[in-house]
């Protein structure tokens, strides 16, 4: 896979968090948590554990320098991106990976995560 492609096409969304306040690139948490989605987990905390078990990876590939952020910070922080922004540079990115890979399928259903969503809190579903 090429990860630069990854940086390059999901630069483009807005990062509406104080940039004073941000210990996180943005790159970085929706890599992070389009990994974990797809590698199955099915929750804020999920994704933070399947960063935890793939830290040195990530780190040999330029993401999470500074260590995995606490799920309440990725459940921020998605929850902040503007849906149609991030549609739009998912399928760039997606058609640029189809490029890349000389048309070889990746299926990846469109599914709200079974367990993602908690009556307690106010956290919203994961949905891909």
């Amino acid at each position: 896979m090429y990860l630069e492609a990854f940086t390059t096409f999901f630069s483009e969304l807005t990062d509406t968090r104080q940039s004073a306040k941000i210990t996180y690139p943005l790159e970085d948490i929706l890599f992070v948590t389009l990994c974990g989605v797809i590698a199955g987990a099915e929750g804020w905390s999920e994704i933070r554990d399947y960063a935890d078990g793939h830290l040195d990876w990530f780190q040999q590939h330029g993401y999470l320098s500074d260590g995995v952020p606490v799920d309440d910070t990725i459940a921020r922080t998605i929850s902040r991106i503007d849906p149609e922004q991030f549609r739009l540079c998912f399928i760039k990115w997606m058609q640029a990976v189809h490029e890349i890979t000389q048309g070889q399928l990746i299926a990846i259903d469109g599914k709200t995560l079974r367990g993602s969503y908690q009556r307690g809190n106010r956290q919203s579903t994961i949905h891909m």
